[in-house]
């Protein structure tokens, strides 16, 4: 082989390894965020805003410059809402995407899923997911970002006291999420002086609640519902309801039905039915003083401009979650992995649109009670109360 042949071989080969080289340095210089999120299936509600929320403010973010000078790179799965594909995704997030965190997990049950994952691979995860155990009791590398149920619950309790409902009725799921939303409404019945005098449960592919409202309606002394629960089935709850006549006995919802989608699925069905939400749901609303006001208008006009659709709480906790993320990764002066933890575990008074965050050691989700705001829907759409 000729000396000439043997220098051509070698500067290809060097050229090649240089090109690598560079590839390689560039995938490391960016910020990899994992999500799985039910984009898809029952609960693409959920799902399909976090996903368009990810990607329009990591567009955003890089728009203006990156973190650091690295630029954002979000890798996403579709979990349809299952907890088996939401353990595939996660070990694939972390085993060949090597993401430098995660937030995602649309619901409890999917959540739940990756705990022992998560934990084990010590790397830091925002759940979107809403029920308590997500976070309680505290698991080192797991927070959240949305309200959790049992907020919801004493949100609404507090409401019924206010209105001397004492005689409530539950109708829920037999979902994680309703499920736990459920346990929590027994669990501070007696703390609010509430009692709950009928208890009903639907199977997630009901179609016809009609007969669980009936047992309700017929319940002696009745005074108010709580639907536990979120997507169609609390729509069709709903419209049954009005359906019923049942317009005399009051009906609260939890958080899980913060969206256009569920007053637009009841198809009237909605009209009076209280919920506590987070204040982003009606952040035109708020008082000019409010601090959530900005935040909440500003990504409101941001999501309808690139999507054409109504905002939902659910695009809300990614937004959160994304930028909890981010700031953590500024003071943690990069990706480490331990550090970013830390510095999510230290986040203090950071204005999102779900509230105002103040984490600790013992509290990885921290929201206060009155973040939460007591809506009520009216002519078609939300209505602040308080």
């Amino acid at each position: 082989m000729s000396n000439r042949l043997l220098q051509r071989i070698g500067a290809t080969a060097f050229a090649v390894a240089a090109t690598l080289g560079l590839a390689a340095a560039a995938e490391a210089q960016t910020i990899k965020i994992g999500s799985f999120l039910a984009v898809t299936g029952p609960a693409s509600f959920l799902g399909d805003p976090e996903a368009k929320t990810l990607r329009l403010y990591a567009d955003r973010v890089n728009a203006a410059g990156g973190i650091n000078g690295r630029k954002i790179e979000i890798v996403i799965y579709d979990s349809g809402g299952d907890a088996r594909q939401a353990v595939t995704f996660v070990k694939r997030l972390i085993e060949e995407d090597k993401v430098d965190l995660i937030v995602g997990g649309s619901t409890t049950g999917e959540t739940m899923a990756v705990v022992p994952l998560v934990e084990e691979a010590q790397i830091p995860f925002i759940s979107l997911g809403g029920a308590s155990v997500i976070v309680e009791p505290v698991k080192k590398w797991v927070f959240k970002m949305p309200h959790s149920d049992r907020m919801a619950v004493e949100k609404i309790f507090a409401d019924m006291n206010k209105n001397k409902l004492t005689n409530v009725a539950i109708i829920g799921g037999s979902g994680a999420f309703d499920q736990s939303c459920r346990k929590e409404a027994q669990t501070l019945s007696a703390k609010y002086g509430v009692k709950v005098v009928a208890d009903e449960t639907y199977a997630p592919t009901d179609s016809d609640m009609t007969p669980q409202l009936t047992k309700i309606k017929n319940a002696a002394g009745v005074q108010a519902i709580l639907g536990c629960g979120f997507g169609a089935p609390t729509s069709i709850t709903a419209r049954n309801y009005r359906q019923l006549g049942m317009q005399n006995i009051a009906f609260y919802f939890n958080h899980g039905v913060g969206s256009q989608q569920f007053i637009d699925g009841a198809g009237g069905g909605a009209e009076g039915v209280k919920v506590p939400v987070a204040a982003l749901l009606v952040a035109a609303q708020l008082a000019d003083g409010d601090p959530q006001k900005k935040i909440g208008m500003a990504y409101t006009e941001a999501y309808k401009a690139a999507h054409n659709q109504p905002i939902s709480t659910f695009g809300g906790h990614a937004y959160d979650g994304f930028f909890v993320a981010i700031e953590a990764i500024k003071r943690a002066g990069g990706t480490d992995k331990a550090k970013v933890r830390d510095e999510i575990e230290k986040t203090k008074g950071h204005v999102g649109v779900d509230g105002i965050y103040n984490m600790t050691p013992a509290d990885h989700m921290g929201l206060s009670l009155d973040s939460f705001k007591m809506v009520v829907v009216q002519n078609n759409t939300w209505k602040l109360l308080y």
